[in-house]
């Protein structure tokens, strides 16, 4: 009996030993298969998300400052200081953004628009010159202070040479301000940048959910956050929410069909403006003759200026361009007072000035070959 006891124990034994170790085999076998699992849903989860990643392209954020960057006492407009936060603090401000595109970004400069040089030009154009070869890229943003925003959109917009959208945008108000206006501008331009419908369309400025082509952009106001117009040509589209819907586009030359390549450039041409005023002293215009490679008269009207000024002018060797102190209107070559002069047509004074350096980059700079230039651009 006590025999039969001593097996009965120990098969018992035998039974729990075997049952515990199957029950750990199983459990080892378990845990295999579900660490397996999970490592095939996350790589099937990266695969997912690499794809959603290359089915969206990446827009370029190229920053320069302004005020858009710009810092100061909380709440306030003025004040404030341009160029001071970082191109990773905007983007890092706005949600969603990543949903738009995959964002790349760069500090060019963090600078006041009104410390942008030409030399900053040439980088940023050369920058995305060489970047747009670029396949996942599919289009560019640059932060930028609304001073002189429209000259380097301008700029860009001959200098650029690509087909892939180029976008400017600013602010009217620091981020520190109330009600600041920056982080929807921004925004707004990733979602312009990053539009396939925005292809072939030429350097734009998007601000307060309106789309703009470089060669009509201006700023019309010092204060207000719809201080970006395009005068009476108007906008080219507008932004609500992420969609964007285009209505017109500009007929001019643009980027991929320009003449004018920066490309081992170092520095422009020196162009000067001169305005007009009534009292204006003609030694003034021959001061900046003797100092520039080319000038551009801010005129009164449709370009008009004193006899002393027509005296001055007629005697200089250099390219000369008539434009308007007046935001809008053409000034047509058959109008100017100065018979070696070269009318604007209807650029600004300032954008005149961009179209002048070039031509004189390009050495380009016989009164037939300037009237050619500003009917083309």
């Amino acid at each position: 009996m006590n025999m039969n006891k001593s097996i009965f124990a120990s098969f018992f034994m035998f039974l729990i030993v075997s049952c515990i170790a199957g029950c750990a085999a199983s459990e080892t076998q378990n845990s295999k298969t579900v660490g397996m699992t999970e490592t095939v849903t996350a790589n099937e989860g990266a695969s997912a998300e690499e794809s959603d990643k290359n089915e969206k392209g990446t827009v370029v954020i190229l920053a320069t400052g302004g005020t858009i960057a710009g810092a100061g006492e909380a709440g306030k407009e003025t004040g404030y200081k341009p160029g001071t936060l970082t191109v990773d603090s905007l983007i890092n401000a706005i949600p969603g953004l990543t949903d738009i595109s995959n964002i790349k970004a760069e500090q060019i400069c963090n600078v006041n628009s009104d410390d942008i040089t030409s030399e900053i030009w040439i980088e940023l154009a050369n920058r995305i010159n060489e970047m747009a070869q670029d396949e996942n890229i599919s289009g560019f943003v640059i932060t930028h202070g609304t001073d002189t925003m429209e000259e380097t959109a301008f700029f860009l917009n001959l200098a650029v040479k690509t087909d892939k959208p180029v976008v400017l945008t600013g602010s009217m108000r620091p981020a520190t301000a109330i009600s600041a206006d920056g982080s929807m501008n921004l925004y707004q331009a990733v979602c312009v940048a990053a539009s396939k419908e925005s292809r072939g369309k030429g350097v734009m400025v998007v601000f307060s959910d309106k789309i703009f082509s470089a060669r009509s952009v201006k700023k019309v106001s010092t204060y207000n956050v719809m201080a970006i117009s395009a005068g009476e040509t108007g906008s080219i589209g507008v932004v609500r929410n992420n969609e964007v819907s285009f209505y017109e586009e500009t007929t001019r030359k643009h980027t991929v069909d320009t003449e004018f390549d920066v490309k081992g450039v170092t520095k422009l041409p020196n162009v000067q403006i001169v305005y007009f005023a009534v009292d204006a002293d003609p030694e003034m215009v021959k001061y900046a003759a003797e100092h520039a490679d080319g000038l551009v008269i801010a005129g009164a009207g449709a370009g008009e200026f004193s006899e002393g000024f027509i005296d001055a002018i007629n005697g200089f060797d250099i390219p000369v361009v008539i434009s308007s102190r007046i935001d809008d209107g053409i000034i047509t070559q058959d109008a100017v007072l100065c018979d070696k002069t070269v009318a604007a047509n209807d650029l600004s004074p300032q954008k005149a000035a961009i179209l002048l350096r070039l031509a004189i980059m390009n050495k380009t700079t016989t009164k037939d070959e300037l009237v050619r230039l500003f009917d083309t651009y």
